[in-house]
């Protein structure tokens, strides 16, 4: 398999080394709480599955759909941008249905992407951010992932010195993994960047509902002035309706990288399942107060876990949106980097999180807690790693002894 040109470009994936350990500790039948992968545990939304099973089994909804998305769903998705960020889609050229954002965004780095393209993605950031281009046949070049003053001069310096000079950048926020959130002061700034430089502009928004202060919801970089001339944005169902294994997402903005996008997944897919697709659509018209108690079931998962964890002296720096916490490894572990710490969490804790590491290299100092279990489950988690804390030094130096032995 390591022959294969593409296959040899990826990096071993990380999280299959901690799915490993969860997956054995299981087959024992030990009880692993899960805050490892970003997987929605709460139900998708009564009126949503009301339209699916209604719309299944009709006359010619098990045929082919469309690959770039039903006009009715296209339609919601641009009235959706509308309400929420002010934003006006043509529903016809500027909005494309993807099988959840991670196909869109793999699809559109084999539209844009020639062989040695380079293209500046943040370190830490979601795999596919890299890996798609890398797939692609491209190069990535590093950038911070937090959007700061600082930033700008970073991206300053990798343009200056990419060779060739980039032809995107890519960014995440809310972030995922860092949790991260921008200003539209920041994307004002990031779309005159990309127009200087003639950049793409590549914007992931999955969790763009999943905020925790209501005063301030996260924008979306189509909101600023010229930003549609540069710019594709994609967003996701997965976390807004918990429902991940729907595979539903879109991606919305440049008319002309657009009709690329779409040209690439009409040889490649016929779109989601029409009943999946008029169910989203469904999702998107319908009343917001299933996303309201979301994010309030989130919300308060979040101050349990801080709360949890500060007890055991873990101390956990709050999310301001998404459904993680990145969360720095304790001082006495930090030796031992994010895969071997998580590693140790499932086997002496029985709670499996996710390295840091599998972000990015500059992730290898934290681990990102999902969550996505209830209250009691992340209480649970707290008591089992304060314990697992306590016995530190004695596991620490098995660990230390056995690796001298090995």
């Amino acid at each position: 398999m390591n022959d294969f040109h593409r296959i040899r470009r990826l990096p071993p994936y990380v999280f299959e080394q901690v799915n490993k350990i969860k997956a054995a500790q299981r087959a024992q039948g030990v009880d692993i709480i899960d805050l490892g992968m970003g997987n929605p545990d709460l139900p998708a939304p009564k009126h949503v599955l009301d339209k699916l099973i209604e719309t299944v089994g009709k006359p010619r909804t098990d045929r082919y759909s469309a690959s770039k998305g039903i006009a009715g769903l296209r339609r919601a998705q641009a009235n959706y941008y509308g309400r929420r960020f002010g934003v006006k889609l043509n529903p016809d050229t500027q909005v494309v249905a993807t099988l959840g954002s991670k196909e869109g965004f793999a699809n559109m780095a084999q539209a844009i992407t020639g062989p040695g393209d380079v293209v500046l993605v943040p370190n830490p950031s979601y795999p596919i951010h890299a890996f798609g281009f890398l797939m692609a046949g491209g190069v990535i070049r590093s950038v911070p992932a937090e959007p700061t003053p600082a930033f700008f001069p970073a991206l300053e310096r990798a343009v200056q010195y990419s060779v060739p000079k980039p032809i995107a950048l890519v960014v995440c926020y809310p972030s995922n993994p860092t949790a991260f959130v921008a200003s539209l002061d920041f994307y004002r700034d990031l779309v005159a960047f990309a127009k200087k430089h003639e950049l793409i502009l590549l914007s992931d928004l999955a969790y763009a509902e999943l905020y925790f202060d209501d005063a301030n919801p996260p924008p979306s970089v189509l909101q600023v002035p010229g930003a549609m001339d540069v710019t594709v944005e994609f967003t996701s169902m997965s976390k807004t309706y918990s429902m991940a294994g729907w595979r539903m997402g879109f991606a919305v903005g440049n008319e002309r990288l657009l009709a690329a996008l779409a040209r690439v997944k009409s040889y490649l897919d016929y779109g989601a399942y029409t009943p999946i697709q008029v169910a989203a659509a469904a999702a998107l018209n319908g009343p917001d107060d299933c996303i309201a108690e979301m994010r309030a079931v989130y919300k308060a998962r979040r101050d349990v876990l801080i709360s949890s964890f500060a007890k055991i002296g873990w101390e956990i720096p709050a999310p301001e949106a998404s459904m993680f916490a990145w969360v720095p490894i304790p001082e006495k572990f930090k030796h031992l980097g994010s895969l071997e710490f998580s590693k140790l969490l499932i086997e002496k804790a029985e709670v499996a999180i996710a390295p840091g590491i599998g972000f990015g290299e500059h992730g290898d100092d934290h681990v990102r807690i999902a969550i996505v279990e209830n209250e009691q489950r992340i209480k649970q988690a707290a008591r089992n790693i304060g314990k697992f804390l306590k016995s530190a030094d004695t596991t620490l130096h098995n660990v230390v002894t056995l690796k001298k032995v090995g």
